[in-house]
C-alpha cells in the first residue's frame, strides 16, 4: 500500500523546470475552479499563501487539503504558479498577475468572438445590459479618455 506524502509530491514538482518552462510557452486559460484558486492567491496579504491560508478563504464547505494540493500542483504545472520551500511546507506565489491574465483571458475573447474588434465587443455588451446613471457617466468619461488619448 502506497502512503501520499504532500511535502514528497511538492519536492518533485519543484525539480520540474524544464516542464514548467515548456508548458509556460504554451497559452492556458484557467478552469474555473482553478481561476477561483488563483483570485483567492491574488487576494491574499502580498499575494503569497500556503495550501491551508487559502482554504481558509473558502466558503463552507471548505476544500480537503488535497483538493488544494492538486489545483496548486495543476497550477504550478501551467506555469501559473511557483511554490516555495518555507520549513516543511510550500508558500505559493502566483507568476502571473490578476491584471495580466484578465487582460489576456478578454483579448482572447475579443479574437475568438469578435474578430478582434474592440467595437464589437462592447457593442455586444451595451445590446445585452442594462446600465445605470452612474455607469452611463462612468462609460462617457472612459470615451473621453479613450479620445484623448488618440489625440
Amino acid at each position: 500500500m502506497r502512503i501520499f506524502c504532500p511535502t514528497k509530491y511538492l519536492v518533485y514538482l519543484c525539480t520540474q523546470n524544464q516542464k514548467l518552462k515548456m508548458m509556460s510557452e504554451k497559452k492556458k486559460q484557467l478552469t474555473k475552479a482553478e481561476t477561483q484558486v488563483m483570485n483567492i492567491l491574488w487576494a491574499l496579504p502580498e499575494q503569497q499563501g500556503f495550501i491551508q491560508d487559502i482554504i481558509n478563504q473558502y466558503p463552507e464547505p471548505k476544500p480537503a487539503y488535497t483538493t488544494i494540493l492538486t489545483f496548486m500542483k495543476i497550477l504550478t504545472d501551467k506555469g501559473f504558479v511557483k511554490p516555495e520551500k518555507v520549513g516543511k511546507a510550500y508558500r505559493f506565489s502566483p507568476l502571473v498577475s490578476k491584471e495580466d491574465y484578465t487582460y489576456s483571458y478578454i483579448a482572447d475573447v475579443k479574437d475568438t468572438f469578435f474578430g478582434g474588434s474592440f467595437a464589437s465587443l462592447v457593442s455586444f455588451f451595451v445590446q445585452k445590459e442594462q446600465y445605470d446613471e452612474g455607469e452611463m457617466e462612468e462609460l462617457k468619461q472612459l470615451m473621453k479618455t479613450i479620445e484623448a488619448k488618440n489625440r
